[in-house]
This record gives structure tokens, C-alpha cells and sequence, in this order.
């Protein structure tokens, strides 16, 4: 069975970062990786027409 490139990605990052990542906490980790990487995957679906501007100044 191959390894998941999720898993692959944790360990890459964990790394990098010189972060220790016990066990137990991969479920948690997998589990944000995978709903971030499905949000950004629905951000960059949706198309914008080449006019599209930034705005200058967000207020709320």
C-alpha cells in the first residue's frame, strides 16, 4: 500500500520547521489539511473575469 502524500506532506513540513509531531495529533493534522486543501480547490475553480480589480480598502 502506498504511503498518503498527506502523511508525506506532514512529515516534509514537520521538518522543515523542526516541529515535533506526536502520533495522536495526525488525525487532527490530516483532517485540516484536507479541508483546507478542498476549500483552496473551490477558490480556484471559480473564475473571474480579466477585468477583475483588487479592491483598495476592505472595511467592516
Amino acid at each position: 500500500m502506498a504511503a498518503d502524500p498527506l502523511d508525506d506532506y506532514i512529515d516534509a513540513l514537520a521538518n522543515a520547521l523542526a516541529l515535533p509531531v506526536e502520533d495522536a495529533w495526525r488525525p487532527a493534522i490530516r483532517a485540516n489539511l484536507d479541508v483546507s486543501l478542498k476549500l483552496a480547490r473551490m477558490v480556484d475553480a471559480f473564475a473571474l473575469p480579466d477585468e477583475t480589480e483588487p479592491a483598495p480598502i476592505f472595511s467592516a
